[in-house]
């Protein structure tokens, strides 16, 4: 009786075709992974915006005016570790809160919403596509 070994095994070239394929999944899914990781940190930016914009109308409803940063947010609740709000052109009619990203996002930039509820961006997108997803 003769008995034939055989080995049991991958051969190189399917290592490689196998390698080749998964490098084509990952360089399909990265972009599409980063994209919506930048989304979902832009939600929060959003929420902080709205937050903050409530914030401003109840301070308004009790005061003459709208408030700054420190009034409407004394323990630094709105702050989150995407997004750097500010408050500017603060009158008895008036503010617009910005969300400053602490991340490159060319895209967007700073998301801003005033007390008329104008939603405006400072990157290279629309601020429907912003502000809309």
């Amino acid at each position: 009786m003769s008995t034939i070994n055989r080995a049991f095994g991958f051969t190189l070239i399917e290592l490689l075709t196998v390698m080749t394929i998964i490098g084509i999944l990952a360089a399909i899914s990265y972009p599409s992974y980063t994209e919506y990781v930048l989304r979902a940190k832009r939600t929060d930016g959003k929420v902080a915006l709205l937050k903050a914009q409530l914030a401003e109308e109840k301070w308004r409803a009790n005061n003459t005016l709208y408030g700054t940063l420190t009034d409407i947010d004394p323990n630094n609740a709105l702050q989150n570790e995407y997004y750097q709000i500010t408050i500017s052109d603060i009158s008895d009619k008036t503010y617009t809160v910005n969300a400053d990203p602490t991340f490159t996002d060319t895209k967007c930039g700073t998301l801003g919403i005033n007390q008329d509820s104008e939603k405006t961006i400072a990157g290279t997108d629309s601020v429907k596509n912003c502000w809309g997803k």
